[in-house]
């Protein structure tokens, strides 16, 4: 089954590889503290710290400092959180990734696995607002292979994490069902028990503009252009009405900022649509992937999607 996170144009996706790192370089001094290399300049939760390196036999063990405590919510797994980050390795001065730079915090979901497990582990009951220093051993890490190039094997990371929000995601769109009339459109089920909701794709042509329609609307804010959402799906091809992809499969939904989502229909239809909704949103081709096969979806394929907009962070 084929996953729309190759729809994203993604700065770092830090279980599989690390973007480019930034050219500053901390200092190389050797002070520490509690077991893990001092920040020697941007102290404060928001500015852009440097490392020193780290002195002597890095932790064994997963450790964690609370640089500074914040007064939001304590997180927990399944949350939905965003961060902003710098790593870098215990014998090296280089950070190899942060985000400051790239001026747009990383979003995930605590505990699913979709990052590596140190940082699920060291992120869990911290509260929104505290920036924590994580010492990461190989095997909470990139293991024996690394992430190359940037990341030799049996690296121990140490990361820089200020915790900018938090938020639980719920487990369904919630709110009113919207009369689904149009015979000539597909039909969408309106369960809210947290399972894929049915979608039946009808035989007769497919639109040639962009649709977007709740199918239940429920009443948080809008989605902007500029947002992050957190949503469940299910996608199927127009022509056979055949599931190319669905978040139910692997029980984790998907987090999308919306400014990095290359397919146009599908950002378009979620954009100005209320948190907490069930969308129904059908793509033609000029919007989705034109006359370019996409990831085994075929050329000049209407794409149909029923979306559960969970949250925003």
């Amino acid at each position: 089954m084929r996953r729309l996170a190759g729809l994203l144009v993604v700065p770092l996706l830090l279980l599989s590889t690390a973007a480019c790192g930034s050219d500053d370089k901390g200092s190389d001094s050797a002070s520490m503290k509690n077991g893990l290399p001092a920040i020697t300049a941007g102290q404060k939760f928001g500015e852009k710290p440097t490392l020193s390196k780290g002195e002597g036999d890095p932790p064994k063990e997963l450790e964690v400092n609370v640089i500074s405590e914040g007064k939001g919510a304590v997180t927990k797994k399944g949350d939905s959180i965003q961060v902003n980050y710098l790593g870098q390795a215990w014998d090296s001065t280089t950070p190899f990734d942060n985000s400051f730079d790239r001026g747009e915090p990383f979003s995930l979901t605590l505990g699913e696995g979709g990052v590596i497990k140190g940082w699920d582990q060291g992120l869990e009951g911290q509260k929104v607002g505290s920036r924590v220093e994580i010492g990461i051993p190989p095997e909470l890490g990139y293991g024996e292979k690394g992430s190359p190039p940037k990341i030799g094997p049996n690296a121990t990371l140490v990361f820089v994490v200020d915790i900018l929000k938090a938020v639980t995601i719920p487990k369904s769109a919630t709110g009113t069902p919207v009369a689904q009339e149009n015979k000539d459109l597909p039909k969408v089920g309106v369960n809210t028990d947290g399972k894929a909701p049915t979608l039946t794709v009808p035989k007769v042509a497919p639109p040639t503009k962009l649709v977007s329609n709740y199918v239940i609307e429920g009443d948080g804010e809008a989605v902007k252009a500029t947002d992050t959402v957190v949503v469940n799906y299910v996608a199927a091809l127009w022509k056979d009405g055949k599931v190319f992809d669905s978040t139910y499969t692997g029980g984790k939904p998907a987090t999308f900022p919306l400014a990095n989502l290359t397919l146009k229909g599908l950002k378009d239809g979620l954009v100005g649509k209320k948190v907490g909704s069930r969308v129904l949103i059908v793509a033609p081709p000029a919007m989705a992937f034109g006359d370019k096969e996409q990831q085994g979806i075929p050329k000049n394929s209407t794409l149909v999607f029923a979306m559960d907009i969970l949250t925003k962070v």
